[in-house]
């Protein structure tokens, strides 16, 4: 039962308000702008002579506030048109060199002189400017400006998420240093207060040597809700090499025992054989200067079947099948019938022989994809007749009764978001709008756990390759790193200024990669919880993300239909994917790292040349302090592939680069 508790109420006792000491509020108004210069010694004199104590220099810091409010408020209005038209002259006027950097800052002064108007209560005015300098704004700012246009009363400000992120952040502006000079001196010589007051409390500028940016380059980077990520973003190193592969001999042995054993049976005499060596597992691997150290993340012990499973993952990539430009994947597609606008996600097992489904309806649904149907686990009086040290014991656990093709998961109370598979196939984690994620075993056909880490709806959930850890991400602006065997998170990844609406294991579980609908993709470190890469570039939400096989490369898409790769070792945007005319749901790399697909809402999947791609890149020679952005996108595709009215909701390459696409049919009536 719950106790009832009583908080303890001190009665409050009517009293007028006292009004602000004039005198006071004007010393303090005088001592904050002595600071605002530095002038500290001439502050401390001031302070002595007007016996002004830090107490009470501290309690009128509100009264401070009210007094430049409502002078700023008793201001022409008139003042900020003016304001914002000379500097959008200067930009104009000035040399082409540094043009395109200046005008960078007209976004960040225009919505700070908006939202001065509507705080002032000018309300006519602040439409009026809105209306007149709205349009001529960058087009991936016009969603944004939708949003201000709204909010034309001061009471509208508050608890507004995007005018919060406005208001306590600084707009981050990337200049050369003689742009950043030029525009100083454009501020002292005009004096117009308004304007200098903007730049310096809302504006940072991330200051570099040498030539102003052009064009071309401020656009491939700009579109985020804050700017562009400073150099200090991506300073820290990030380990992106993957890790050294566990001996596989002994797995191989035990994989290949049931072979010898047939072998051996048909002959009648049988010859003393010689212990065999697979050259695929007997390669040494090379050790990754680039890569963590394996005591860096603690990760969970190869269990015996793990290792079978790694070693059938290397048997397979024997028979894989070399793409390139003139020998493309054979694609086999799954569309899902009778489901408009019912199918929300879709993800395939890594052996390709399961498929799950989240759908609106709350449901997951999982299907076998080869002719082994789908077991559930004897019961547990049958158990007990079984040998658990046998070697085929996951095949005698298993009822074949029990098999059917398909099985429906019932747990969740909203929409499924997202479905992950564990490495081993005997987990699958969903999330939903309900705010939970949930476990559900592949053995029991049921729920065994589930988390709960917000108030907010789960949008996406992916388990590492290394299995035990997973990553998801929320409405709440954050991202969290889970362990199956712990209800609360890990890690707690918070620094987006909106929904994340995506995440992503790098290869070897260190870091997890997040695309937010502040335009924005973030690496985080999984063992500090440190932001470690801050990349900016994106036009409009982000929806998908994929590690290269190497971990180097990091591809994002989302709803700008362009396709992004970030070399994450420096935090650089180095090719922009042009062609899909919709937003892109899907990414994924081939096998052997030839080839990039994406799959669209516009029912297409594109192959791009990632090995010609990579080849005139050259990351090794590249120049890290301005690099140079692949924007050629007709260079690079292969082909183009349309389906018959079936947006694509999921690419998947198998072990032996076998391309697998999952669609969901929308038919004309539906539409």
């Amino acid at each position: 039962m719950e106790e009832d508790i009583k908080p303890d109420i001190k009665p409050v006792i009517d009293e007028a308000p006292k009004e602000p000491d004039d005198k006071k509020t004007s010393l303090c108004v005088a001592l904050k702008i002595l600071k605002k210069y530095n002038l500290n010694s001439t502050a401390e004199t001031l302070k002595k002579e007007a016996n002004l104590t830090d107490s009470a220099y501290n309690t009128s810091e509100h009264d401070v506030s009210n007094a430049l409010n409502i002078f700023k408020s008793q201001g022409d209005p008139s003042v900020y048109e003016n304001a914002y038209i000379t500097l959008s002259k200067f930009v104009e006027t000035s040399l082409d060199i540094y043009k395109h950097e200046l005008g960078c800052v007209l976004y960040p002064v225009f919505v700070h002189m908006y939202l001065d108007l509507v705080c002032n209560r000018h309300e006519a005015e602040a439409v009026k400017f809105m209306q007149k300098f709205g349009p001529a704004q960058e087009s991936y700012y016009q969603a944004d400006i939708q949003n201000l246009a709204i909010i034309t009363k001061k009471e509208e400000l508050e608890d507004n998420a995007l005018i919060s992120n406005y208001k306590s952040n600084e707009f981050v502006v990337r200049m050369s240093r003689d742009t950043l000079s030029l525009l100083k001196r454009h501020l002292k010589e005009k004096k117009q207060t308004v304007l200098l007051d903007i730049v310096q409390e809302n504006l940072f500028f991330d200051v570099y040597e040498g030539i102003a940016r052009n064009k071309q380059q401020i656009d491939a980077v700009a579109g985020g809700m804050i700017g562009e990520g400073t150099r200090q973003d991506n300073k820290s190193r990030v380990y992106y090499g993957l890790l050294k592969e566990p001996d596989l001999q002994t797995a191989a042995a035990t994989v290949n025992l049931d072979e010898d054993e047939e072998e051996t049976q048909e002959s009648e005499k049988p010859k003393k054989k010689k212990s065999k060596s697979n050259p695929l597992l007997s390669k040494k691997t090379k050790i990754d200067p680039n890569a963590p150290s394996l005591d860096r993340m603690p990760l969970p012990q190869l269990r015996e079947i793990d290792k079978k499973i790694k070693v059938q993952a290397v048997l397979d990539s024997a028979k894989r099948v070399a793409l390139n430009h003139e020998t493309l994947p054979s694609i086999c597609c799954y569309t899902l019938l009778n489901c408009s606008n019912a199918v929300n996600c879709a993800t395939i097992s890594d052996d390709a022989t399961m498929l799950a489904v989240g759908m609106a309806n709350s449901r997951v649904r999982v299907w076998s994809l080869v002719p082994q149907k789908l077991r559930a686990m004897k019961t547990a009086d049958q158990l007990l007749d079984i040998d658990l040290e046998s070697d085929d014991v996951m095949h005698r656990i298993l009822d074949d009764r029990s098999a059917e093709t398909t099985r429906t998961l019932l747990g969740h109370y909203g929409p499924v978001y997202q479905v992950s598979f564990s490495p081993d196939k005997t987990l699958l984690l969903s999330c939903s709008e309900d705010c939970t994620i949930r476990l559900w075993s592949l053995l029991l056909w049921s729920c065994v756990v589930a988390y709960k880490g917000s108030y907010h709806p789960v949008f996406d959930v992916k388990f590492s390759l290394h299995g035990y850890y997973f990553a998801t991400s929320s409405r709440d602006r954050t991202a969290r790193l889970w362990a199956t065997d712990n209800y609360q998170s890990l890690r707690l990844f918070s620094g987006h200024f909106s929904d994340v609406d995506c995440c992503q294991f790098h290869p070897n579980s260190n870091y997890i990669a997040t695309g937010s609908s502040d335009r924005t993709v973030r690496l985080w470190d999984c063992v500090t919880g440190e932001q470690v890469r801050l990349m900016t570039g994106h036009k409009g939400e982000i929806l998908t993300l994929c590690f290269s096989n190497e971990g180097r490369i990091l591809a994002s898409a989302g709803n700008d239909c362009n396709v992004l790769l970030w070399d994450i070792a420096h935090g650089h945007l180095v090719a922009m994917l042009t062609g899909h005319k919709g937003p892109i749901y899907t990414i994924t790399f081939s096998r052997d790292s030839t080839i990039l697909a994406t799959g669209s809402h516009d029912c297409k999947i594109m192959l791009w040349d990632y090995s010609k791609l990579l080849e005139d890149l050259s990351l090794d020679e590249m120049n890290v302090h301005n690099p140079t952005v692949m924007n050629d996108s007709s260079k690079y595709l292969l082909r183009a592939f349309g389906t018959k009215n079936s947006p694509v909701i999921h690419l998947f390459f198998s072990r032996r680069n076998i391309m697998f696409c999952v669609c969901s049919f929308n038919s004309p009536q539906s539409n």
